[in-house]
């Protein structure tokens, strides 16, 4: 037996004191309601109703399953809500990512994103490489993930694919950081700190392809992964900086040290300049598994795309440039 879908039916009943008005307001034909309501009291061995000529009435028994099935089909109502929340992705738990250098305000921005798309949901989120994501979107310890391309791992879908360039950060002191945009040749000569290859290899390989392309060729290529860190190797050659370094690994380039970054707040002792005609960026999307199912992933993706376009400096990657298996929008 549907219990309780035979307690609306005793409900409407109790409600309207009446089978006849009982069955019109459910949509029924009368005698099957009444057969229904048979079957109720059968299946709790109670009678439920008194009939007469002057209508239905509850009997003693009726009107403590009466009591009893409002909180049941309360809770039941309460329950199939809550589904159909997880079922439309406006709740539960996904297991997200970002990679390094997102910049704390798309960062921020993306939360706030998802959770004014998801209000009761919990968006578990961690600061991964897009190496890492990948591995774990495999494994399934991850939901969904920002990654950089080329991101080479088979499984996955991505959406909309977005361009941040990278400019120059730079010492105060540098005579380069006294001038406007500078061009990707004027670091020619001088040591570049990037993200190391580790985290992300393809990234690595295209970055340095393209300061090539551009008529870059660095003195040395060090790999930092903090933003202090990576400060302290731009400082490390500044003008007027001790001559002598405790670290034997610290670089040292004739032109100096610079790193390549996205637009950021530079901090003490340092500049960051923009590169004429943006000749070197990152390229940026959502990614998560092709085959998930997860309708909270979507969610995760548009606030992705919404952060990074508005608050991290990113526009649509040209077409040529755009990973070859992207999504046609965001998951559904």
């Amino acid at each position: 037996m549907d219990l309780l879908r035979h307690l609306r039916y005793f409900r409407a009943v109790a409600e309207e004191r009446h089978f006849g008005r009982a069955a019109e307001r459910l949509r029924i034909a009368q005698p099957s309601l009444s057969q229904r309501i048979r079957r109720l009291e059968h299946e709790l061995g109670v009678r439920l109703f008194d009939r007469g000529s002057q209508g239905t009435a509850l009997t003693p028994a009726g009107r403590l399953v009466l009591e009893e099935a409002d909180r049941v089909l309360a809770a039941a109502d309460r329950l199939a809500a809550a589904v159909a929340r997880i079922g439309s992705g406006a709740a539960g738990t996904l297991r997200a990512a970002v990679p390094p250098h997102l910049g704390p305000a798309a960062v921020a921005a993306l939360i706030t994103g998802y959770r004014e798309r998801s209000p009761g949901g919990e968006l578990e989120l961690r600061e991964l490489t897009t190496t890492a994501q990948a591995r774990e979107l495999a494994a399934g310890t991850l939901d969904a993930g920002v990654v950089r391309h080329p991101c080479p791992a088979p499984g996955l879908a991505f959406g909309p694919v977005l361009h941040q360039p990278l400019g120059a950060l730079l010492a105060a002191a540098d005579p380069l950081a006294a001038g406007g945009r500078l061009t990707a040749a004027d670091l020619s000569g001088r040591a570049l700190v990037l993200t190391p290859r580790a985290d992300d290899p393809a990234l690595y390989d295209e970055v340095l392809t393209a300061c090539a392309r551009h008529g870059c060729t660095p003195a040395a290529v060090h790999e930092a992964s903090g933003g202090d860190f990576t400060r302290a190797l731009v400082l490390s050659t500044a003008p007027g900086a001790p001559a002598k370094r405790e670290a034997p690994e610290a670089p040292g380039a004739p032109g100096g040290v610079v790193a390549l970054l996205p637009r950021t707040t530079a901090g003490p002792g340092t500049v960051w300049r923009p590169l004429a005609g943006e000749p070197i960026g990152w390229r940026t999307s959502a990614a998560w598994p092709a085959d998930g199912r997860n309708p909270a992933v979507a969610r995760f993706a548009e606030a992705a795309h919404e952060a990074m376009r508005d608050h991290a400096g990113m526009r649509p990657a040209p077409a040529a440039a755009v990973h070859p298996r992207p999504a046609s929008e965001f998951p559904l």
